[in-house]
């Protein structure tokens, strides 16, 4: 019998254990695993907490319909009857105090309707036509990596950038727009600009070209999935689906052994087990010190990770006396606010919120201030209610907070992250042949993306050990 470690229980070790377990049953494979998590629970960034009526998400609260990747793993385990898409609405940026609508046709900040941009307060009379300028600049060298503030600064100019693209895509990855590379997270946009010339037809063109080729389904759908019982629902349904006697939470991998060709595991409490694959899903720092006889793996030392706090608070719907048109805003680089964003849950996920209550979650933490996540929940709800009631006119204290503090959970795909993947990966094959990396450190923050990496690494394993 051949053994497997999935080292990590978050959605990239559950997806392969869960997708390694049903192809040793349904081919009937002599091959045993075993995963072992840090944590005293399975599923990472997934938690959702269930509160007097409340559904509330304290790590990710959703993630892109279309990417199909999630969607199969949830028919699998039977629950796609439960997927419920957000609800659409205006979203803000916040800029001198005030809420700003995103112009309308705006693609990821990017203006593509020439009227709602030039009627938008968020970006001066200058700063629009610098914008245009991207109509005539001419295209980024082919092949080459940049940052995407760098790219975006070339094509559309410094007020663009900051008060609409920045706010909206560092979010995703909770980084710094002047160091993150293009194409690691937003590959598309240098795609566009190859293809067309420019981003602002190019994603107008491309806009309508999708919207052609998507059928009519008889109203606007939001971007975004969730299930109405919550994220974590499908931690809960894999766990359902695997054997628990296979599953060792609170258990610390100290070191990988290359033995031969199998791998010792040295278990934090002196305990060695051996395996003849092994397929780690945690962090990169983490991955690097368990495997830290390695010097190739120093390149992940270089890898910077963010950190994020949330915090949302539930109130009566009397506290929010005036209506709010929209589902949340985000904050400016240019406006000095303890908070990044808010999403109004109750607006965004009618399934979140008990008739008659309102969820305000909000974010906080940005490169170069990571103070938040040190803070005592007062001090985070303290600083939250003030900014909120600066911005609008919000009552009374909140009937309690949910607050998460997410530390070092965002990997930053820095310029050149590719070509370090790709030196990491020849020299993994080389030197460890059968041990496999995977998770959101490498290729992919979304929850489609990390299911996609645990189904291809479980794919790689068994593959390995067939050859073997």
């Amino acid at each position: 019998m051949k053994h497997i470690a999935i080292i990590g229980g978050g959605i990239t070790g559950l997806t392969a254990a869960f997708y390694l377990q049903k192809t040793i049953e349904e081919q009937k494979l002599d091959i045993d695993w075993k995963l072992f998590e840090a944590d005293k629970r399975l599923g990472g960034k997934i938690e959702t907490v269930h509160r007097d009526g409340y559904i509330i998400e304290r790590g990710a609260d959703s993630w892109l319909a279309r990417k199909s990747s999630m969607v199969d793993l949830a028919k699998e385990l039977g629950i796609d009857d439960r997927l419920v898409h957000n609800a659409t609405g205006k979203a803000y940026i916040l800029l001198n105090d005030k809420l700003h609508p995103i112009p309308a046709g705006s693609i990821m900040g990017i203006p593509t309707n020439k009227e709602s941009f030039d009627l938008s307060e968020l970006v001066s009379e200058a700063g629009k036509k610098r914008a245009y300028e991207d109509l005539i600049i001419g295209k980024s060298p082919a092949n080459t990596d940049q940052s995407m503030g760098q790219f975006f600064r070339r094509r559309l100019g410094d007020e663009v950038v900051e008060n609409l693209i920045e706010p909206l895509l560092s979010g995703v990855y909770g980084g710094e727009l002047d160091t993150m590379s293009l194409l690691s997270t937003y590959p598309q946009f240098y795609e566009v600009e190859q293809k067309y010339g420019n981003l602002i037809d190019g994603m107008r063109l491309q806009n309508e070209m999708n919207k052609k080729n998507t059928p009519y389904t008889g109203g606007k759908q939001g971007m975004f999935y969730n299930f109405n019982t919550g994220l974590e629902t499908v931690v809960d349904k894999i766990k359902e689906r695997l054997p628990y006697s296979q599953i060792f939470e609170n258990t610390t991998i100290e070191h990988i052994e290359k033995i031969g060709n199998q791998y010792e595991l040295t278990l934090e409490n002196g305990d060695k087990e051996i395996f003849d694959s092994v397929i780690v899903t945690t962090p990169h720092y983490t991955m690097q010190k368990m495997l830290s006889q390695y010097d190739f793996l120093d390149e992940f030392k270089t890898i910077p990770a963010t950190s994020v706090v949330t915090v949302a608070l539930a109130f009566d719907r009397s506290s929010l006396p005036q209506d709010i048109d929209g589902t949340g805003f985000l904050v400016s680089r240019n406006a000095h606010y303890s908070i990044t964003a808010c999403t109004w849950v109750h607006k965004k996920w009618a399934h979140s919120t008990p008739e008659g209550k309102i969820v305000l979650r909000c974010f906080m933490g940005k490169p170069g201030d990571e103070r938040y996540v040190n803070l005592s929940d007062d001090e985070i709800v303290d600083l939250a209610l003030t900014d909120l009631r600066k911005i609008m006119d919000l009552q009374g204290e909140p009937e309690f907070a949910e607050i998460s503090r997410l530390a070092n959970s965002m990997p930053q795909y820095t310029v050149g992250h590719k070509e370090r993947l790709v030196k990491v990966y020849n020299e993994l094959e080389k030197e460890t042949p059968g041990l496999f990396i995977a998770g959101m450190s490498y290729t992919g923050v979304g929850l489609p993306d990390n299911v996609t990496a645990g189904k291809l690494t479980e794919e790689k394993a068994l593959d390995y050990l067939n050859k073997k």
